[in-house]
């Protein structure tokens, strides 16, 4: 059946019912391979290095332990599914595989997009506003966490429920929001998810990171040394993290609703079908990335990585010292202010 709803969206495809060749679909499984094999290491790693270093395990990095889980559960879940369809050519799961695939990853995926903005929001309290941030509690960093799980849920049941539908997408070998069906369901289906999903977290994201920029420079310039009295080990990085991440956001997560609005206010046959395959892989992306942001590209979080890996005695030490997104210190685990 779903091969056959994909057959009559497109007059293009091949003999197994996909717009692309079989070579063209190895090329594509080779790339999930790879970036799931990737991702899923990369994530471990993440995880690891909280286990072993338990001065890691403070309510704010507990946002970035759930933002490794959703991008672990996307590579270990979607990647291989997807991967198999393309080397078999076509969806092989069926019906009921193609809601679990593309239910998931919106799940995944909308609970890190709203994970991240918890992290803006987090460095945004911790460090322009500091007594707001000592405020921060575990239940509100608890009740932040899964505000953006619910958030993913709600969203990925929808379809299923009946707002917009899951189907194929014209490579025929993955499932994602049947886009193809431009009817009034998927029209404000996708109009509410591309508002309260990408252009509200990415503004609140912006507003952050720009504020914590501004508090950041004035920090160096040693012009107001009162109003940040935490231990920064390396502003440097903290800035370039602002920056990439909000970069690496609209990086991954443009096409992708570029796409969608494409398909809601214009023809959606006439979107070409790499496109409509590269848009999802590029959102995708983020499960390898987002630990190069929050761990390699910190300098003093990648050496406890690299003496992890030595296997080096453990030297308790001060987190701030470790990880300046972690000068956040909840009342209940620090008594500095």
């Amino acid at each position: 059946m779903l091969r056959n709803n994909l057959n009559n969206n497109s007059d293009s495809k091949n003999e197994d019912g996909s717009v692309f060749s079989q070579t063209e679909h190895n090329i594509v499984a080779a790339y999930l391979i790879t970036a799931g094999m990737i991702s899923i290491l990369s994530n471990i790693i993440v995880l690891g290095i909280f286990i072993k270093y338990k001065e890691l395990r403070t309510p704010t990095n507990a946002i970035i332990i759930n933002l490794a889980v959703t991008d672990i559960g996307v590579s270990s879940i979607g990647y291989p599914m997807s991967a198999a369809s393309d080397l078999y050519g076509s969806w092989k799961f069926g019906y009921a595989g193609c809601q679990i695939y593309a239910g998931l990853n919106i799940f995944f995926g909308m609970a890190s997009i709203g994970l991240l903005t918890v992290v803006a929001m987090d460095r945004y309290l911790t460090i322009c506003s500091p007594n707001s941030g000592r405020r921060m509690t575990t239940n509100t960093y608890i009740s932040m966490i899964l505000g953006a799980w619910l958030n993913g849920l709600f969203w990925a049941l929808m379809p299923i429920i009946g707002w917009a539908s899951y189907a194929p997408d014209p490579t025929g070998a993955t499932c994602t929001i049947n886009w193809r069906k431009n009817d009034a369901s998927f029209v404000s289906f996708t109009m509410t998810v591309i508002a309260i999903n990408f252009i509200v977290p990415l503004t609140v994201m912006f507003y952050c990171y720009y504020h914590v920029t501004q508090t950041i420079k004035c920090h160096d310039t040693s012009n107001c040394t009162g109003y940040l009295n935490r231990d920064w080990s390396n502003q440097v990085d903290v800035t370039k993290m602002s920056v990439i991440m909000i970069f690496m956001f609209l990086v991954a997560w443009s096409p992708y609703s570029i796409v969608c609005l494409w398909a809601s206010f214009g023809d959606p046959k006439k979107i070409p079908p790499s496109m409509a395959i590269i848009a999802p892989l590029f959102a995708k992306s983020s499960t390898f990335y987002n630990p190069c942001i929050y761990v390699v590209a910190n300098k003093k979080f990648r050496k406890a990585m690299f003496a992890m890996f030595k296997c080096q005695n453990h030297q308790p030490m001060p987190v701030t010292s470790i990880l300046p997104m972690d000068v956040s210190q909840n009342p209940l685990t620090s008594g500095r202010k």
